[in-house]
Protein backbone atom coordinates (compact mmCIF):
# COMPACT_ATOMS: atom_id res chain seq x y z
CA UNK A 1 0.00 0.00 0.00
CA UNK A 2 1.47 3.48 -0.85
CA UNK A 3 0.90 6.11 1.22
CA UNK A 4 -0.11 9.25 -0.46
CA UNK A 5 0.80 13.22 1.13
CA UNK A 6 -3.09 13.41 1.00
CA UNK A 7 -3.36 10.54 2.96
CA UNK A 8 -1.31 12.04 5.31
CA UNK A 9 -2.40 15.22 5.64
CA UNK A 10 -5.97 13.46 6.21
CA UNK A 11 -5.02 11.67 9.42
CA UNK A 12 -2.65 14.89 11.09
CA UNK A 13 -4.33 16.47 14.01
CA UNK A 14 -3.83 20.02 15.49
CA UNK A 15 -4.54 20.59 19.09
CA UNK A 16 -6.02 23.72 20.02
CA UNK A 17 -6.78 25.52 23.12
CA UNK A 18 -10.60 27.10 23.02
CA UNK A 19 -11.65 30.02 24.67
CA UNK A 20 -14.96 32.15 24.12
CA UNK A 21 -15.51 35.55 23.41
CA UNK A 22 -19.12 37.28 23.30
CA UNK A 23 -20.94 34.40 21.86
CA UNK A 24 -17.99 32.76 19.40
CA UNK A 25 -15.16 30.72 19.99
CA UNK A 26 -11.73 30.70 19.16
CA UNK A 27 -8.63 28.50 19.39
CA UNK A 28 -5.11 28.85 19.25
CA UNK A 29 -2.20 26.52 18.64
CA UNK A 30 -1.39 24.91 22.13
CA UNK A 31 2.37 24.86 21.38
CA UNK A 32 1.88 28.52 21.90
CA UNK A 33 0.37 28.80 25.09
CA UNK A 34 2.59 28.69 28.06
CA UNK A 35 -0.30 29.10 30.80
CA UNK A 36 -3.49 29.51 31.42
CA UNK A 37 -4.45 31.82 34.93
CA UNK A 38 -7.13 33.53 36.33
CA UNK A 39 -7.48 37.06 36.25
CA UNK A 40 -5.68 38.99 38.48
CA UNK A 41 -5.19 42.86 38.98
CA UNK A 42 -3.38 44.79 36.01
CA UNK A 43 -1.58 47.47 36.12
CA UNK A 44 -2.50 50.08 33.49
CA UNK A 45 0.32 51.05 31.41
CA UNK A 46 -0.13 55.33 30.22
CA UNK A 47 -0.74 55.55 26.79
CA UNK A 48 -0.85 52.07 25.37
CA UNK A 49 -2.60 51.29 22.65
CA UNK A 50 -6.28 51.07 23.63
CA UNK A 51 -6.28 46.86 23.55
CA UNK A 52 -3.30 46.27 25.76
CA UNK A 53 -4.61 46.83 29.17
CA UNK A 54 -1.41 46.69 31.31
CA UNK A 55 1.12 44.29 32.42
CA UNK A 56 1.20 41.54 35.01
CA UNK A 57 3.78 39.90 36.84
CA UNK A 58 4.22 36.25 36.35
CA UNK A 59 6.42 34.40 37.80
CA UNK A 60 8.77 37.75 38.16
CA UNK A 61 8.68 38.33 34.87
CA UNK A 62 6.33 41.23 33.73
CA UNK A 63 3.97 40.45 31.04
CA UNK A 64 2.11 42.87 28.81
CA UNK A 65 -1.90 42.00 28.35
CA UNK A 66 -4.43 42.55 26.38
CA UNK A 67 -8.03 42.58 25.79
CA UNK A 68 -9.19 40.22 23.49
CA UNK A 69 -12.69 41.95 23.35
CA UNK A 70 -11.52 45.20 22.69
CA UNK A 71 -9.82 44.16 20.17
CA UNK A 72 -12.34 42.06 18.34
CA UNK A 73 -15.65 43.02 19.30
CA UNK A 74 -15.23 46.93 20.26
CA UNK A 75 -15.47 46.18 24.04
CA UNK A 76 -13.99 45.67 27.37
CA UNK A 77 -14.26 42.79 29.27
CA UNK A 78 -16.78 42.09 32.31
CA UNK A 79 -14.85 40.22 34.54
CA UNK A 80 -16.56 37.12 35.67
CA UNK A 81 -15.58 33.59 37.24
CA UNK A 82 -14.56 32.08 34.05
CA UNK A 83 -12.74 35.14 32.91
CA UNK A 84 -9.05 33.93 32.39
CA UNK A 85 -5.73 35.20 31.07
CA UNK A 86 -4.19 33.10 28.25
CA UNK A 87 -0.33 33.64 28.26
CA UNK A 88 1.03 33.01 24.83
CA UNK A 89 4.67 32.48 23.41
CA UNK A 90 5.01 34.92 20.26
CA UNK A 91 7.96 36.31 18.43
CA UNK A 92 7.67 39.53 20.26
CA UNK A 93 7.53 37.90 23.70
CA UNK A 94 5.37 36.48 26.01
CA UNK A 95 1.86 38.22 26.12
CA UNK A 96 -1.10 37.83 28.25
CA UNK A 97 -4.84 37.93 26.54
CA UNK A 98 -7.47 38.60 28.46
CA UNK A 99 -10.65 36.04 27.64
CA UNK A 100 -14.36 34.97 28.70
CA UNK A 101 -13.18 31.82 29.59
CA UNK A 102 -10.99 29.21 28.47
CA UNK A 103 -13.45 26.06 27.65
CA UNK A 104 -11.22 23.08 26.42
CA UNK A 105 -8.24 21.35 24.32
CA UNK A 106 -9.35 20.11 21.28
CA UNK A 107 -7.18 17.76 19.06
CA UNK A 108 -8.91 18.35 15.52
CA UNK A 109 -8.30 16.75 12.02
CA UNK A 110 -6.45 19.17 9.89
CA UNK A 111 -8.69 18.39 7.12
CA UNK A 112 -11.59 20.18 9.16
CA UNK A 113 -9.83 23.69 8.83
CA UNK A 114 -11.14 26.01 6.00
CA UNK A 115 -9.28 29.08 4.74
CA UNK A 116 -10.52 32.32 6.23
CA UNK A 117 -13.34 33.59 3.80
CA UNK A 118 -12.26 36.12 1.19
CA UNK A 119 -15.11 37.92 2.75
CA UNK A 120 -13.11 38.33 5.73
CA UNK A 121 -9.43 38.49 4.81
CA UNK A 122 -8.52 42.25 5.02
CA UNK A 123 -5.39 43.66 5.94
CA UNK A 124 -6.88 44.12 9.23
CA UNK A 125 -8.28 40.30 9.29
CA UNK A 126 -4.71 38.72 9.00
CA UNK A 127 -4.52 37.02 12.43
CA UNK A 128 -7.46 34.77 11.33
CA UNK A 129 -5.44 31.48 9.97
CA UNK A 130 -9.12 29.69 9.48
CA UNK A 131 -12.26 28.04 10.87
CA UNK A 132 -13.12 24.32 12.02
CA UNK A 133 -15.99 22.79 11.59
CA UNK A 134 -16.55 20.70 14.99
CA UNK A 135 -19.70 19.09 15.30
CA UNK A 136 -22.43 21.66 15.23
CA UNK A 137 -19.95 24.44 15.64
CA UNK A 138 -17.41 26.56 14.18
CA UNK A 139 -14.48 27.74 15.94
CA UNK A 140 -12.13 30.67 14.72
CA UNK A 141 -8.50 30.22 14.64
CA UNK A 142 -6.26 32.54 15.17
CA UNK A 143 -2.59 32.87 13.92
CA UNK A 144 -0.92 34.52 17.44
CA UNK A 145 2.22 35.97 15.23
CA UNK A 146 -0.38 37.81 13.59
CA UNK A 147 -2.69 38.57 15.77
CA UNK A 148 -1.11 42.37 16.91
CA UNK A 149 -1.22 45.20 14.92
CA UNK A 150 2.01 47.09 13.91
CA UNK A 151 1.32 49.92 16.88
CA UNK A 152 0.16 47.32 19.64
CA UNK A 153 3.26 45.15 18.58
CA UNK A 154 5.86 47.97 19.03
CA UNK A 155 3.90 48.79 22.44
CA UNK A 156 4.23 45.44 23.59
CA UNK A 157 7.65 45.43 22.97
CA UNK A 158 8.79 48.34 24.99
CA UNK A 159 6.18 47.79 27.76
CA UNK A 160 7.78 44.32 28.09
CA UNK A 161 11.49 45.80 27.88
CA UNK A 162 10.71 48.86 30.22
CA UNK A 163 9.32 46.96 32.85
CA UNK A 164 11.85 44.00 33.26
CA UNK A 165 14.32 46.68 33.20
CA UNK A 166 12.81 48.50 36.01
CA UNK A 167 12.31 45.03 37.38
CA UNK A 168 16.00 43.75 37.49
CA UNK A 169 16.62 47.02 39.12
CA UNK A 170 14.65 46.41 41.99
CA UNK A 171 16.29 44.25 44.45
CA UNK A 172 14.57 40.78 45.25
CA UNK A 173 12.60 41.17 48.30
CA UNK A 174 13.98 39.22 51.55
CA UNK A 175 11.46 36.53 52.40
CA UNK A 176 13.39 35.74 55.57
CA UNK A 177 12.32 38.79 57.15
CA UNK A 178 8.06 37.76 56.55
Amino acid sequence: MVVTKEAVATKQEEQLVIFELGNESYGVDIGAVNTIIRMQPVTHVPRAPEAVVGVINLRGSIVPVMDLRKRFLAGAYEETKASRIVVVETEIGVIGMIVDAVTETLSIAADTIEPPSTLVSTVDSQYLRGVAKVAERLIILLNIEKLFSRIETEAIGVIASTANQQAEEIPPADESMQ
